[in-house]
């Protein structure tokens, strides 16, 4: 017998502003981490317009999280303190485990109307851990999977496992998945859930109904601008439900199709102090790495002779 997850919690994204002045929208993040555990934080930076992006995200320090951007439409170039460049581009993915170290910089640039579209995740890591060697990950468009499900349903695969076929980013230890997923309308699309992990999904095209029938007002909901007064069953851009513990979600379409972002982690479960770009255990761990950083002995990895 399966068990189908409800929805917890919806969260509308909020605006915000980042690095030297990005407009973004932020799913959740810089609160209380226990709902999203071992997921920290989802930015939203789909722009239409240089101005929203172009001052991009110069030089900053990253410790005891890996950051994880999916681009859809221009491209992101990036530089660091172990000498790696590069660019990533539509449909590419960065995994970054910044581990004991790094600094580095994400200069967004459009594609040829302007556009800047994409999503940038952070996860957790445990202790034992967090000071590991800096690792980088560049996952091409071409090396992600994109499976055709019945009734016309997509799904690109880039971290986990669907119908036999893996994603090519694994051996990370909060075993995520990571899948963008696009249901055509009038269509129901059922996924497997690991018991025990963390699941959510960031609607970003499109609006659906996930895992049926739900009533609205059970549902505690977070960022609407009209107190909740027009709350309906309909999830669409810009949403992010998380969901209640169970082995299977389920997305259901009407006259229009959705695209969302389905994510999934295994749980840390250990306490979190963070501030900025750092993420470690303790309030003494934080004070030591922004000590370092400050006397430049942040970096625990030096960068290789060319």
């Amino acid at each position: 017998m399966t068990d189908t997850r409800k929805v917890k919690k919806v969260f509308h994204s909020k605006p915000t502003l980042e690095g030297a002045g990005v407009s973004l929208h932020r799913a959740f993040g810089f609160g209380d981490t226990k709902l999203f555990d071992p997921f920290l934080l989802l930015d939203d930076f789909r722009g239409d317009s240089p101005e929203e992006y172009i001052k991009g995200f110069p030089w900053h320090p990253h410790r005891g999280i890996e950051t994880i951007t999916y681009v859809l439409a221009g491209q992101v170039a990036h530089a660091d303190s172990l000498g790696n460049r590069g660019v990533i581009s539509a449909g590419d993915v960065q995994w970054m485990t910044a581990g004991s170290g790094i600094i580095h910089q994400e200069m967004p640039v459009g594609d040829p109307d302007g556009r800047m579209y994409g999503f940038q995740l952070w996860a957790n890591l445990p202790k034992s851990m967090k000071m590991m060697d800096p690792r980088y990950r560049d996952v091409k468009n071409a090396s992600i999977p994109e499976l055709e499900l019945e009734n016309g349903i997509r799904v690109r695969l880039i971290a986990g496992e669907l119908n036999g076929v893996c994603g090519p980013v694994q051996d990370i230890v909060i075993d995520p998945a990571y899948l963008d997923v696009s249901i055509p309308p009038d269509t129901v699309f059922t996924h497997p859930t690991p018991q025990g992990h963390t699941v959510f999904t960031y609607i970003f095209e499109g609006q659906g109904i996930f895992c049926d029938p739900l009533d609205p007002y059970s549902t505690d909901a977070e960022g609407s601008s009209d107190f909740d007064l027009r709350r309906d069953a309909w999830l669409g851009n810009r949403t992010l439900a998380v969901f209640g513990d169970g082995d299977r979600i389920q997305a259901t379409t009407g006259a229009e199709g959705v695209r969302f972002l389905f994510i999934s982690g295994w749980p840390i479960r250990e306490p979190v102090a963070w501030y900025g770009p750092i993420v470690m255990n303790t309030a003494a761990e934080l004070q030591t790495a922004f000590d370092e950083y400050q006397k430049g002995t942040f970096i625990k990895v030096e960068a290789p002779r060319r």
